[in-house]
């Protein structure tokens, strides 16, 4: 179809390419955007189409097949995007009439397919546009996942550790859409500093209810006084990025955020981020140490270590050392050279569904054992790096019991020099000025706990800690 010109032709690219080469939905998002060059009211349309579609695939579908006799699965794949785009609009997207949906997404499958896909798409899309309707909702895993968008492997195993209403709840969670949360550059500032600096260049933010560092960027304009809506939103993109280039601030969740705060660094010490790209804890983690101390981040690809380079040189920082290691060799590289080291480990990434809607349908459950291997590979490996008396930090984006719980008890039945370190005063504020999230974290015995999007408002972590004795 050549360089996409409108906001669905970017959606249908980015869709057909998760699709069909495994890409992620975020990153292909962006260049797409960049290449395309479009306004900031079609960019933000993109964005919506391509997410909203993403998320709320399994009810697109299950209204799609009540007027069609194709699986979807049979057609090809620009025209199967096509067609959950155009249902998602018209039914879950108010704002843009029916016939304008049909009609433009009539055009696309013109241009991407054929005069007989292009009468497939015509007719079938006119038929959920008269008669539209949403699957029945239950308790059941299967009415779960149906109505709610998810795998119904993935629905059972939640509703038999939280009962069905905590899975709705987690299934809602997850097709919300996210803040945008961000974290300041305390490099370059106090935190109020920062966001009144951010102000001035025209990027409103709202305080996190627990981290001083954490802020949820403002959509909204100042004051209502603005010029054309078009207008005003492109010029807070612009703001946005702007500011984001010149390092006063990094996109991370709270969830993310607190990982860091959990590992406690302090100035001068000699910190180990072992499986640090992109980089956003590694500069968390310099600037809780105010850029004084090492921090040795480690990953084990090329790409990846060029990646945390080019974060810290955009943020100012100085002490992070970034190094190609596989992190399960540390032990060996490093022995006991560490004060603190964090292990982020690769994971299914179940818990940042809100953010990749694509890993609920990538992911199986046969992938989870595999994991938690190569996770507890990784902590024991990197744990013989950390000095006697020293820190040790497990975190996984996910909530899957093979990848957090198990692998902490693995460990800890493995490894006897390393005790869970109590984690009370986690995160930083719950006793006073946000006591309601201390009851929203689901805390877990041997110094573990839990953030779960449906009760925190946050991505989805599991985080252990450990001290090494002596």
């Amino acid at each position: 179809m050549g360089e996409p010109r409108s906001s669905r032709e970017v959606a249908l690219e980015v869709l057909d390419r998760v699709d069909t080469d495994g890409a992620w939905s975020g990153v292909l998002l962006r260049r797409v955007l960049e290449r395309a060059r479009l306004g900031a009211a079609e960019e933000a349309l993109a964005t919506e189409l391509t997410y909203g579609t993403l998320r709320h695939r399994a009810e697109v579908d299950w209204s799609l097949s009540r007027f069609t006799r194709t699986p979807l699965e049979s057609l090809p794949s620009a025209i199967r995007a096509i067609l959950r785009m155009g249902a998602y609009q018209l039914l879950f997207v108010r704002r843009i009439p029916p016939h304008a949906a049909c009609f433009e997404a009539v055009a696309l499958a013109k241009r991407a397919g054929t005069a007989g896909t292009a009468r497939l798409v015509n007719a079938v899309l006119r038929r959920v546009a008269a008669s539209p309707a949403s699957p029945a909702d239950g308790d059941a895993p299967a009415a779960i996942a149906l109505r709610h968008s998810h795998p119904e492997w993935l629905v059972a195993r939640w509703s038999a550790r939280f009962g069905p209403g905590g899975a709705r709840a987690l299934c809602e969670a997850n097709n919300a859409t996210p803040p945008s949360a961000v974290r300041l550059n305390t490099l370059r500032g106090t935190p109020d500093a920062v966001a009144s600096r951010l102000a001035d260049l025209g990027v409103r933010t709202t305080p996190s209810r627990w981290l001083p560092e954490g802020r949820h960027i403002v959509s909204a304009p100042r004051d209502g006084a603005v010029p054309a809506p078009g207008a005003a939103r492109a010029a807070r993109e612009s703001a946005r990025r702007a500011a984001y280039r010149d390092g006063w601030f990094s996109p991370q969740d709270e969830a993310s955020m607190l990982v860091a705060r959990l590992l406690a660094p302090r100035p001068g010490e000699t910190v180990i981020d072992a499986c640090a790209a992109p980089g956003g804890k590694t500069a968390h983690l310099a600037a809780l140490m105010e850029n004084r101390g090492r921090v040795i981040a480690c990953d084990v690809r090329r790409p990846k270590v060029d990646a945390v380079s080019r974060q810290c040189a955009r943020l100012g920082v100085t002490i992070a050392e970034p190094l190609l290691l596989d992190a399960a060799r540390l032990g060996e590289s490093c022995p006991g050279g560490a004060d603190r080291v964090l292990v982020d480990a690769p994971c299914s990434g179940l818990g940042v569904v809100r953010r990749r809607p694509e890993i609920k349908w990538r992911a199986r459950p046969e992938d989870l054992p595999v994991l938690a291997s190569d996770q507890g590979r990784i902590l024991a490996g990197a744990s013989g790096a950390v000095r006697g008396g020293g820190t040790l930090v497990y975190s996984v984006c996910t909530i899957e019991p093979e990848e957090g719980p198990q692998v902490v008890d693995a460990f800890l039945a493995s490894h006897p020099e390393f005790e869970p370190l109590p984690i009370a005063g986690w995160p930083p504020g719950t006793d006073a000025a946000a006591p309601e999230l201390r009851a929203a974290v689901a805390w877990g015995a041997r110094g573990a706990a839990a953030l779960l999007p449906h009760r925190t408002g946050t991505d989805g972590f599991f985080v252990a800690a450990f001290r090494r004795a002596g």
